[in-house]
């Protein structure tokens, strides 16, 4: 019977990686944004920004 040797350390580290790569997908489809997301969100806060320094008042 000739056969394929198994490292079962190497094995087992894939089968763990491979379940943390899907927990990590299943996190980021959860929780995460979209780059697109994250540009709107950003040009929405630099443009609020904006309009509280232009309502300033400065005293002299």
């Amino acid at each position: 019977m000739t056969g394929s040797v198994t490292n079962l350390n190497r094995a087992r580290k894939a089968l763990d990686r491979s379940k943390e790569k899907a927990q990590a997908d299943a996190n980021a489809l959860k929780h995460g944004r979209t780059k697109a997301q994250r540009l709107l969100e950003a040009a929405q806060a630099e443009k609020a920004r904006r309009a509280l320094d232009q309502s300033k008042f400065e005293d002299e």
